[in-house]
């Protein structure tokens, strides 16, 4: 989508990095010529995808160890990729955990658990990142992945509702506030794109075929990983400096389409809908 040596020079870091949607958008950054530094938990996980995505792209992948729900280690991470680097240019924000199950089940710790990662791991993240850049007197770009239900909400992922909504205030609050020191904030909410990790522990089993997720997308299919990177290098690269504060929805219209009373009717056969013309005026 983008120019060959769009981000020559500039150093991305990814939450999340390791696998999933992030390592994706992570080898289209390195394609295009990014520094890329990939951050979790699991540091075995980040070495591995760190020597692929290098052996496939040619680029340099710097894994460091992070769990986002400590602040003292995100700013390591900020540390580590200056001393590699020599700075950070811009931060996707992309770790996240969730679980699907009735609310009333769930105890205060799964709560916990969920928001933990979500919301404080982005703004821990964010803010570790963006006063290094006020202090260092450096533009940066922030890019975080919420979703459709951050302003809907959703039954029975409640506290990722919770945390992707705090999110999305997040992203819009920063957008007008840090502006002034040339900080953009800009969001992306994906619809279905089915990653094996993610999906298998949300749907476990028969569950993924019963809710088949295509069903329920206009387009009739789910979304591919390289449609997902495309749109995340344009909002992180030079070419979208003027977009701030937006929230960009990428879901084949599935939200607008479930939110919509009757769209459903599309169940109905051309045989009814000739009864029911018929029927009209009289």
């Amino acid at each position: 989508m983008l120019k060959s040596g769009t981000f020559k020079g500039k150093t991305i870091i990814i939450t999340g990095g390791g696998t999933g949607l992030g390592r994706s958008i992570g080898k289209y950054l390195l394609e295009l010529g990014a520094n890329l530094v990939i951050t979790s938990r699991k540091k075995e996980v980040l070495d591995k995808t760190a020597s692929e995505l290098e052996q496939q792209t040619g680029g340099k992948v710097l894994a460091v160890a992070c769990d986002v729900r400590k602040y003292e280690e995100i700013v390591n991470v900020i540390k580590e990729t200056e001393n590699r680097f020599g700075k950070v240019d811009a931060v996707l924000n992309n770790a996240a955990g969730n679980f699907i199950s009735p609310t009333e089940r769930l105890s205060h710790r799964a709560f916990d658990i969920v928001v933990d990662i979500v919301l404080r791991g982005t703004y821990y993240t964010t803010l570790a990142a963006g006063k290094n850049w006020i202090e260092r007197k450096q533009p940066g770009i922030f890019l975080n992945i919420v979703t459709t239900y951050a302003w809907t909400g959703s039954g029975y992922v409640v506290p990722s509702a919770c945390g992707k909504a705090g999110v999305l205030a997040l992203t819009r609050s920063l957008a007008v506030e840090w502006a002034k020191y040339n900080i953009r904030s800009n969001a992306i909410a994906p619809g279905p794109f089915p990653t094996e990790g993610a999906w298998s522990r949300l749907l476990p089993g028969e569950l993924v075929k019963k809710f088949d997720p295509a069903k329920r997308v206009p387009l009739g299919r789910v979304g591919e990983h390289q449609e997902l990177a495309n749109l995340a290098a344009y909002l992180l690269s030079d070419y979208s400096a003027y977009m701030n504060g937006e929230v960009v929805t990428i879901d084949g219209g599935e939200w607008l389409k479930n939110g919509g009373e009757f769209s459903h009717l599309e169940m109905v056969p051309n045989e009814m809908w000739d009864m029911l013309e018929k029927t009209r005026g009289k």
